[in-house]
């Protein structure tokens, strides 16, 4: 994170990266329009804890996981940047968190003093970015709920809501979706093991609430069911599927 935009925004502005509106200000599309695209491997820095903070940058390609490696070496994913996403956002001076690529991603480049002049050019920016940035700091407060209270099963069947929600909002098909990130990333940034959550995945797809064609790509296939089960309501698999699994009745004699 990087830079308050007003005194208010810097205030809320505690989440790890900004989901945009899918267009913000013409002026401000420009000046990302024009920026340096900067190509990253996969496990590399785009930032790390302690730069100087001098741009934001538009996720275009690819995936970036900021992270925050603690005293002990462990190391907690807080979020996950997709294209469209900015990030670099919210403090002054220099980064506090880690930023590493996922995959091979490009992003795009924006000196924060571009982004300050297209503030004052536009001040509705502004009003913009701080929605964006409220939104994610109600989806950084559901996290703390998730690693804090919740059980691998829920843990996991909210992280693919969450992704599901994401392709919804923009036009996408919120049942089948990607998962740039590996089973490690998914863990550090649930608070479990990969073991868990590899064996989570398994449990879910045994129940029929998703299919994984391949390990990086997710079907969802019942969405209620997962809502209930991310929610912690007791559940059980619907009839149809007891049935199935049920052996035949031996008649009465």
């Amino acid at each position: 994170m990087s830079m308050p935009l007003t005194h208010t925004l810097a205030d809320q502005a505690i989440s790890p990266h900004c989901v945009l509106p899918s267009r913000l200000t013409s002026g401000f599309e420009q000046k990302l329009a024009h920026g340096v695209l900067r190509r990253i491997e996969a496990k590399e820095l785009l930032f790390a804890e302690g730069d100087a903070a001098t741009h934001v940058y538009r996720i275009e390609t690819g995936a970036i996981a900021l992270n925050k490696v603690l005293a002990d070496g462990r190391r907690q994913v807080i979020g996950f940047a997709y294209p469209g996403d900015l990030i670099g956002l919210g403090v002054e001076g220099e980064h506090v968190i880690n930023a590493q690529a996922v995959k091979p991603t490009r992003v795009r480049c924006l000196s924060l003093a571009s982004l300050r002049q297209s503030i004052a050019e536009d001040p509705t920016l502004a009003i913009k970015l701080y929605e964006a940035v409220a939104r994610e700091l109600a989806a950084t407060r559901d996290l703390m709920l998730t690693t804090g209270q919740r059980s691998a099963v829920e843990r996991v069947a909210s992280f693919l809501l969450a992704l599901s929600r994401r392709n919804q909002r923009h036009g996408q098909d919120p049942t089948r979706f990607e998962l740039p990130m590996t089973r490690a990333d998914i863990g550090d940034f649930l608070g479990l093991t990969i073991e868990t959550v590899s064996r989570t995945f398994s449990k879910l797809k045994q129940l029929g609430l998703i299919e994984l064609p391949i390990s990086n790509r997710v079907r969802l296939c019942d969405l209620e069911e997962l809502k209930r089960r991310a929610d912690g309501e007791p559940t059980w698999p619907p009839a149809s599927r007891v049935d199935a699994a049920r052996p035949p009745r031996t008649p009465a004699h």
